[in-house]
């Protein structure tokens, strides 16, 4: 009769080389899952971005347009302009135009002749806004209590 031997199976790794080798794998899988997240925040981020510009440079064109419209002497029939004051220096005007959904590009420029002066050139927030008071604020007097 021949000897078998019967063998164990051995694990070439210890308890704790094993733990140490899955909480490894772990923070890699942590690390690589807030990798993902962050890559897609800031492609969110940079879509929200280019649109912003877009928005910006097709309302910044437009305004350009009506410009040369009003050097020409032709008032525009789709931007809502207001004449603010006429004098001997020229006409000055006023119009608005919206950048995206919550800002407008607003143009005050005074026109005379082929000449024209920009006061303002200013993109202005058309969002509602509401004062947050939820944080006491010291208001400078002492020992007064509420």
């Amino acid at each position: 009769m021949k000897n078998r031997k019967h063998g164990k199976i051995s694990l070439p790794m210890s308890g704790a080389s094993s733990m140490l080798v899955i909480f490894a794998v772990l923070c890699m899988t942590i690390f690589a899952i807030l990798s993902l997240s962050t890559v897609m925040a800031d492609g969110r981020l940079a879509d929200a971005s280019a649109k912003a510009v877009e928005d910006y440079y097709e309302a910044d064109g437009k305004a350009e347009e009506v410009l040369a419209q009003l050097r020409q002497g032709k008032t525009p029939e789709d931007v809502e302009v207001q004449i603010l004051e006429e004098g001997a220096e020229g006409t000055i005007y006023y119009y608005h135009l919206p950048v995206g959904e919550k800002q407008e590009l607003l143009v005050v420029v005074c026109v005379s002749n082929m000449d024209y002066e920009v006061y303002q050139w200013q993109t202005v927030s058309t969002a509602d806004w509401e004062v947050d008071e939820t944080i006491k604020v010291w208001d400078g007097t002492w020992g007064e209590e509420e």
